[in-house]
């Protein structure tokens, strides 16, 4: 699955640090599992000799050394970069913007006519991936696709030349 997928799937709360509500910065994962950003936790334990884990405060012997979780460190890199890409996309509002975003809307980069909706890259993940999907037709980003469709045939409006007799 990609990186992308898993943005649009989980919520950013998951890797915001609990001590700074920031995304994750040199993320570092507790040995009870809770992560927080490597300065967080440094200034949180620079100033004893009692090591707890700031969130379920479970009681550590000794100050620990961590190494940076690394897969913590993408995610919150992705998002850092998704949330900038949504801000541009929100300054700019001839783009069209993808249908399934929730808060800050990404451009789109492709619209179904199937789904009558248009998908930024994180979205339109399972249209590459899903057999039923990929039978789908994309196409370049439309705005207003609803209105697009013939009342009368429930279809994409299409353009046909015919001859007059």
């Amino acid at each position: 699955m990609s990186t992308h997928c898993i943005l649009a799937s989980l919520p950013e709360e998951h890797f915001r640090c609990s001590l700074c509500l920031d995304l994750f910065t040199e993320p570092v994962t507790t040995p009870c599992g809770h992560n927080f950003c490597r300065t967080c936790l440094g200034q949180r334990w620079s100033d004893g000799d009692c090591y707890r884990c700031p969130k379920c405060n479970k009681r550590f012997p000794t100050k620990l050394e961590f190494s940076t979780n690394e897969v913590m460190e993408e995610m919150s890199v992705q998002l850092k970069r998704r949330r900038t890409e949504a801000l541009e996309s929100e300054n700019a509002p001839w783009q069209v913007k993808c249908d399934v975003c929730a808060g800050l809307r990404l451009k789109a980069s492709r619209s179904c006519l199937v789904c009558l909706a248009s998908y930024c890259d994180g979205h339109l993940e399972p249209h590459r991936r899903v057999p039923a999907l990929m039978r789908h037709k994309l196409v370049e980003p439309l705005e207003n696709l609803e209105e697009r469709v013939c009342e009368k045939h429930a279809r994409i409006l299409e353009f046909f030349c015919r001859r007059e007799q």
